[in-house]
């Protein structure tokens, strides 16, 4: 038995998707490989096609889908309960136990980083989509580490995946709707312990039906970005016009340390999505969301940088205006008004790469 036939047998056999993707952490021996499934209740085929490790997709056979669907994790390796949420999507999927209904696209972003447990091997990988792997990252010029290659690759991937469902558009004549939710954690501990970026959208609406989505999934505050960034969401967004965020689902913590039942509400909303079930949303009322808008941006730019709160200072802590929030050589770095919170503070961060977002509330226009 080859070593491809080998990886297909043991995948079918477990629906283990993430043991395999961690032994093989940064190519799969052989290639990639397809099989069909038959999935049990629906009686309906599905195929099922490895591209690399730690890319999955699922396609529908002789059935009409209408959406092109982009599930990723571990785009940080040490944020796992995300990472366990889709590998049991995954799982159910292969062993035929769960229907699909739209086309799926599996993403485990950065399994090298899974297996040390750190968000990152050389370089933060959410600072490396729209090209960001081939631009000087304070590193030097070029693709000169295994984590820009492999941003290079899921950059590929999804383009390839959303084009792929393009073509549909012509033997079908139905529109197709694009997707791609990135799931992530946070470092340190929130006051809103799940909520989701909103990429920037160069003028476009926002839609209160993906905010309605992101409320069935327990994700009820919402950052409205107004600037262009080299985060994977942003990438989906502006290059294929896909509803996509960031989604950052609790805290940090070890393989096995999550209490999943914390994320039901987002693991059976998503479950419900790529299976074609009814996901009886509800429509969006202001009240129910607490929505906020990016104030600053916060970059370190020297060698001497710290942040003037302690490491438990949660998300979403504010202060008065004025407050010096860093030092970063010999500036003071503060508020701009009052209210003014703090989210993904990170002191450790490489020079030129952001410490820090303040953000205000807002509403949605």
């Amino acid at each position: 038995m080859n070593t491809t036939t080998a990886f297909s047998t043991a995948l079918q056999k477990t629906g283990d998707f993430l043991s395999m993707t961690r032994a093989n952490e940064w190519s799969l021996p052989g290639g990639g490989f397809s099989f069909e499934v038959t999935h049990q209740a629906s009686k309906t085929n599905s195929l099922v096609t490895v591209l690399e490790t730690g890319l999955i997709t699922f396609e529908p056979i002789n059935r009409t889908s209408v959406h092109d669907i982009v599930l990723s994790s571990a785009v940080h390796g040490n944020e796992t309960a995300p990472i366990e949420i889709c590998n049991d999507i995954i799982g159910q999927l292969i062993r035929g136990e769960l229907a699909l209904a739209e086309r799926v696209l599996f993403i485990f972003g950065n399994p090298a980083s899974m297996n040390i447990a750190e968000r990152f091997v050389e370089e933060n990988m959410n600072r490396l989509f729209s090209g960001g792997h081939s631009q000087d990252q304070g590193q030097g010029a070029g693709l000169i580490n295994k984590e820009r290659h492999r941003a290079l690759l899921l950059e590929n991937t999804v383009r390839d995946f959303f084009e792929a469902g393009s073509k549909l558009v012509a033997a079908s004549g139905k529109e197709r709707q694009r997707s791609h939710y990135d799931l992530h954690t946070a470092i340190r501990g929130s006051k809103c312990d799940k909520f989701a970026v909103y990429p920037f959208l160069h003028g476009a609406p926002r839609k209160k039906s993906q905010l309605a989505f992101l409320n069935a999934c327990g994700v009820s505050t919402v950052l409205l970005s107004h600037s262009p960034t080299t985060t994977f969401s942003y990438f989906s967004s502006n290059e294929f016009g896909a509803d996509a965020f960031t989604v950052e689902l609790g805290k940090v913590r070890p393989f096995g340390e999550n209490d999943m039942s914390q994320f039901v509400q987002v693991r059976e909303t998503l479950t419900k999505f790529v299976s074609g079930q009814e996901l009886e949303l509800t429509p969006y009322q202001a009240s129910d969301f607490n929505l906020y808008e990016i104030s600053q941006v916060i970059d370190r730019h020297h060698e001497n940088f710290s942040l003037t709160f302690s490491d438990d200072v949660e998300n979403f802590t504010d202060f008065a205006k004025g407050h010096v929030l860093a030092i970063d050589g010999d500036v003071e770095v503060k508020t701009q008004q009052d209210g003014e919170a703090i989210i993904f503070p990170n002191a450790n961060v490489a020079i030129g790469q952001r410490a820090m977002l303040t953000v205000t509330p807002t509403v949605l226009d």
